[in-house]
């Protein structure tokens, strides 16, 4: 029988990180697998799913090139070869991840992981039989699966989730797309983009639930433009499938929608894939399925630990990075902290793009703060006006009498990679004022930042 000194059941973004950190310090390591190095996020989510993105704002800014002064008489897509390059990018960043399990030495199991006890694991192989492996300790790293709807059953062809949308090959002339999550905002600006009439429904009364309030708002105006119908507030009731076409009827209060579609997809979250493991029996404690661990990542198991979607929200590929670092950290004696979970940024790939880090406005005041508010519009940005991108605004929530940052949360072209400023300030309890202070360069979109920061000490430059 194999033995290592951690057994890491998952290879995704959470599972492949805590692996190799564990083999960093000296560990002994097997990472078990049942489909592809990567995870969901590698092969199925973020990676795919942004590649699609790219396609999408590539042909967005060619149809626009007319008023650059671009002709652009002709354009057509051919939106197979999207898919393809798409494919494409999962699977060499697949390869890559197996090759970091070489470099590392790191051992991989293809198959199915169960534990037989709190030092065991069975992996049943697709039709080779079972192997057993034994570990000081075990790490569950299984991630999450696409949450079901009743009334709109999968069938891979009319009705979908992202997983069957990222493998198909054809854009609907109509599609309805139940949830107004990250999910659901990033494929109807995908399918808008490419020619589809696109109706997003949300049951609660903004997109993108819990995000703050004016980004929402912000979003929602820019994805009307679009000519994307945004229906809030507003509930799936049925379904009804006839060849070439769906019947898709919404509830608003006692208000019933019909809208005719050639397609519906189905986001509304995610669900923990923590059953079938074996850890029921091993003291392990559950929360509406997920796994309940503490600040060390550890279950009630003290030999198991869990980490990433399975564990609970926030369900964000790099959350179950650090969670894996922090993991293997702790079990060898390197730290005793967990995660601040506050300063892990959420980021949304549609455009506008969205991107959010700490406590809103609402939650801040929530939570006893004496809150400032800064914000400063791309609009008065001349990066943005020159680059054609003046939807959006950046937010910062500080505290108002020592300018700690409490928030941050922007809307607008280049949000996903503009937060990583407002993280490192935290992360180095920067205030406003030092944000403020810090000269940026001109022109450039990441001044917004610097003016939100002034603006929350009532001393904004541009507006």
């Amino acid at each position: 029988m194999a033995q290592y000194d951690l057994v890491v059941i998952g290879a995704g973004p959470g599972g492949y990180v805590a692996a190799i950190r564990a083999a960093q310090l000296g560990l002994k390591v097997a990472v078990v697998e049942r489909e592809r190095p990567g995870g969901v996020c590698l092969n199925w989510g973020c990676i795919p799913s942004k590649a699609i993105l790219t396609s999408a704002e590539l042909y967005e800014a060619v149809k626009e090139g007319e008023r650059h002064g671009i002709k652009t008489r002709g354009l057509s897509c051919d939106y197979a070869q999207v898919i393809k390059r798409s494919r494409e990018v999962a699977d060499r960043l697949a390869k890559g991840v197996e090759f970091l399990f070489r470099k590392n030495r790191i051992a991989l199991f293809s198959g199915t992981g169960r534990l037989e006890g709190k030092n065991r694991v069975v992996v049943e192989a697709n039709g080779t039989g079972a192997r057993q492996i034994e570990a000081e300790r075990i790490l569950i790293a299984t991630g999450s699966g696409e949450r079901s709807l009743p009334g709109a059953e999968v069938d891979g062809k009319q009705i979908l989730t992202s997983r069957e949308a990222l493998l198909d090959t054809e854009v609907p002339e109509a599609i309805v797309i139940i949830g107004g999550g990250a999910v659901g905002v990033e494929f109807a600006y995908i399918y808008s983009v490419f020619g589809s009439r696109v109706t997003l429904v949300e049951m609660e009364k903004q997109l993108l639930p819990g995000v703050d309030a004016e980004v929402a708002r912000e979003l929602e105006r820019s994805f009307k433009k679009r000519g994307i119908e945004v229906l809030t507030g507003t509930r799936f009731h049925s379904v009804e499938k006839f060849p070439g076409r769906v019947e898709v009827m919404v509830t608003n209060g006692t208000e019933i929608k019909r809208r005719t579609a050639q397609k519906v997809l189905v986001a509304v979250g995610r669900v923990p894939l923590s059953g079938g493991l074996g850890l029921d029996t091993l003291g392990v404690e559950f929360d509406r399925g997920y796994i309940k661990v503490n600040q060390q990542m550890r279950t009630a198991n003290d030999r198991i630990y869990a980490i990433g979607d399975v564990i609970g929200p926030p369900l964000l590929a790099h959350a179950a990075s650090e969670e894996g670092v922090v993991a293997v950290e702790c079990m060898t004696g390197r730290r005793e902290q967990g995660v601040d979970h506050l300063r892990i940024p959420a980021c949304i790939y549609c455009q506008p793009q969205i991107a959010v880090l700490g406590l809103s406005e609402e939650q801040a005041v929530a939570r006893g703060y004496d809150v400032t508010v800064g914000r400063f519009p791309f609009r008065a940005l001349g990066k943005a006006i020159a680059a054609g991108h003046e939807e959006g605004f950046v937010k910062i929530v500080a505290e108002k009498h020592y300018g700690e940052i409490l928030g941050c949360h922007i809307i607008g072209y280049g949000a996903t990679d503009l937060i990583a400023e407002v993280g490192l300030a935290r992360t180095l309890e920067a205030t406003t004022t030092e944000l403020g202070g810090t000269v940026h360069a001109h022109p450039t979109l990441s001044e917004a930042i610097m003016e939100a920061a002034l603006d929350a000490e009532g001393r904004a430059i541009n507006i």
